[in-house]
Formats: C-alpha cells, sequence, structure tokens
C-alpha cells in the first residue's frame, strides 16, 4: 500500500469508527472493516492498463471505463474527481448484499437512520450470511424482505470510489449507466430522502447513456438500449401498479386472515401478468430473477425508492431544453424546499420553481 492509500485508509478508519461509536452499534463496525479492506485494494486503472501482464480482456474494459469517466465530467457536467479512477479486484462476485424489508401488510419500505447519511430504506452487508442472518431475524419478526448482491459501491464521494471487479462482468453500457448514476450521488445528495436522490441519479443515468452512445455513433447500440430501456419501463409500471393495489387493500381494514389471502392472489396476478408481458421478448426480461423467487413487498417498496419520481426529473430536464447546468440549478432549488413540498412537486404534476442561480 502506498503512502497515499495509507492517508486514505487511515482517514476513512477514523470517521466511520466515530459513527460507529457514537451508533453503538455492530453493523457499523462491519461497514468500517468492510470499507477499509476494499479501499486497501485500490490501484491507478491507468497503472493496471499499463502493466504488462495485465490481461487484455480487462485492458480494454479500464480503458472504456475511463472514457467513460472522462465523459461524465466532460459532458454532463458531473464531479470530475478521484472516484472511478482506480481499480479494486474483490475477488468475489458481488462486494455487499443489501437487505430491504417492509412489514406484511405494507408497500412502504422500513427505515434505517444514520449519521451524515440520513435514513436509508436498506442495509447493506459485506458479508452475505451476515444479510442472510439478519433478513432471517426481519423475517422471523413478520417483515416481508428480500437480500440482493450489489455490484456496486459508493462512499457519496467522501472517498474516492474505485471501479471493482465485481462490476467488469457487464458490459460497457451496463458500466456508463452504473458510474452516471453515482456520480450523480456524489452532486447532489438529500439526507432523508432515498426517493429523491434514487430518481435523479436514475434520470441522469439513463440521459447520460443516451448522450454518450449518440457522441460515439452507436446508433445500433442506442436502439437496443431504448427498446431494453421500454421493456423496463413496462416491467416498472406492472409492478407499481400492484403495489398501488396492495396499498389500497392495506388500507382496506380486513382481518389478517382475508388480507394474506388477498395479497397472495394479487401476487400472483402479478406474476402471470409478467409471465405475459415477457413472453415475447426472448430469454432474457428485466427482473427476471425476483420474479423467479417469492416476490412480495420489499420487492415493490425497492422499485417505488428508484423509479416514482423519476417522470417528474424527467419533466424538468424537458423543461430546460436538456441543458444539464440549468437542470442541476433547478434541482438543488428542490432540494432546498421542505420534503412534503419538494414530493408534491417533483413526485407530482405542480410546476417547479424557477431556476437558482
Amino acid at each position: 500500500m502506498n503512502i497515499n492509500s495509507i492517508i486514505a485508509a487511515t482517514r476513512a478508519a477514523v470517521a466511520i469508527s466515530l459513527i460507529a461509536a457514537l451508533s453503538g452499534g455492530c453493523y457499523l463496525w462491519q461497514s468500517a472493516e468492510g470499507h477499509l479492506s476494499l479501499m486497501s485494494k485500490r490501484r491507478p486503472i491507468s497503472g493496471v492498463i499499463d502493466e504488462p501482464t495485465t490481461p487484455a480482456g480487462l485492458r480494454a474494459q479500464l480503458e472504456a471505463v475511463t472514457a467513460i469517466r472522462d465523459f461524465a465530467s466532460r459532458s454532463l457536467g458531473l464531479p470530475d474527481n478521484g472516484s472511478y479512477r482506480k481499480y479494486a479486484d474483490i475477488g468475489r462476485p458481488y462486494v455487499v448484499w443489501n437487505v430491504v424489508a417492509a412489514p406484511e401488510f405494507s408497500v412502504d419500505p422500513k427505515q434505517w437512520c444514520f449519521p451524515f447519511v440520513g435514513c436509508v430504506a436498506y442495509r447493506g452487508y459485506f458479508v452475505e450470511s451476515r444479510a442472510r442472518r439478519f433478513a432471517a431475524g426481519l423475517h422471523a419478526k413478520g417483515f416481508d424482505v428480500v437480500v440482493g448482491g450489489v455490484a456496486a459501491y459508493s462512499t457519496l464521494g467522501h472517498f474516492d470510489d474505485p471501479i471493482l471487479s465485481s462490476m467488469l462482468g457487464w458490459n460497457d453500457v451496463e458500466l456508463a449507466a452504473i458510474i452516471f448514476h453515482e456520480l450523480t450521488h456524489q452532486l447532489l445528495y438529500v439526507p432523508n430522502d432515498a426517493s429523491f436522490n434514487e430518481a435523479l441519479a436514475t434520470t441522469i443515468e439513463e440521459e447520460g447513456v443516451r448522450r454518450w452512445l449518440q457522441e460515439q455513433g452507436r446508433d445500433k447500440d442506442l436502439a437496443l438500449h431504448l427498446v431494453q430501456h421500454s421493456r423496463y419501463i413496462e416491467v416498472i409500471a406492472l409492478m407499481n401498479e400492484t403495489r398501488r393495489r396492495l396499498r389500497t387493500l392495506y388500507a382496506a381494514g380486513l382481518p389478517p386472515s382475508s388480507m394474506r389471502e388477498r395479497k397472495r392472489s394479487i401476487l400472483e396476478e402479478l406474476r402471470r401478468a409478467y409471465a405475459a408481458l415477457r413472453a415475447p421478448w426472448g430469454a432474457h426480461a428485466p427482473f427476471e430473477t425476483w420474479f423467479a423467487e417469492d416476490i412480495n413487498n420489499a420487492h415493490l417498496a425497492s422499485i417505488a425508492t428508484y423509479f416514482t419520481c423519476v417522470p417528474g426529473f424527467e419533466r424538468e430536464l424537458r423543461a430546460v431544453g436538456g441543458d444539464l447546468p440549468a437542470f442541476y440549478r433547478r434541482v438543488r432549488g428542490l432540494a432546498k424546499l421542505d420534503q412534503r413540498e419538494r414530493d408534491a412537486l417533483v413526485c407530482g404534476t405542480a410546476d417547479a420553481p424557477g431556476e437558482e442561480g
């Protein structure tokens, strides 16, 4: 480990250990341990590319990452810092496993709150067995739970996040999407408002991928991406409609046994509708791994966090003619509002306030 890595790791240890000490939780201690292990594996991408022993496939992927990272700051106005300019081989398929939970009769996710980052709708574990153990405890308490492996990792710009070996199973379009998404979190992050943060990042991710492919003249790849995106939106709409139906059911005041039976029926209808929707699409379809398991409230709550407010952000981007600096000014103005007012403007149909300098 070189001196810069030692300094960065020391800062991480101090910052995260302080959070853990103040919070008094084993969860944050494991987060600190996993984070430090991850940061210690970072190496400059330029150095890995130049090494004669680097496999040709890895070199090509890292060269693509470098071009994507440069495009993110040059053309999308995303932070120009050390994130995604280093590489870490973590030796496993996922960097963390996220646990999302929702009550048996609710489609709203359970929240966990921490210093600095505020409240979030998941818990992330660097060790899969710990995630599964925590999920089992929640399930025993009656929660609907989902555990999902995550290939990417972000510290919201507090540290220089690396490209991970777990991310290199993706093609360059998928790599571009995740880099644009995570850098958007570094551009603007509102504590305690996961829906705002994730929808903003999802909006810039999609806009960024389109602009990146257009700049390269990759018309066929762009056309394929747009088809895949439209299918993605169709499945999300299907799940959102199911979420709406379940919310109505849960508010009806029925006896628990009747509620469970009706819930089971609605989720089975969702499964059948998904099978019919994806039938013409061939072997691969969005969210197919979810539908291969016991889909539940927690899955639907996850969708809401990422996509409910996306149409509002897309509307704001259109309002400024696709001018990203102007869009970012509008978004920063929204971020300063009270959350209820912000939700009404972004996730509803009201007009947003004027641009702020």
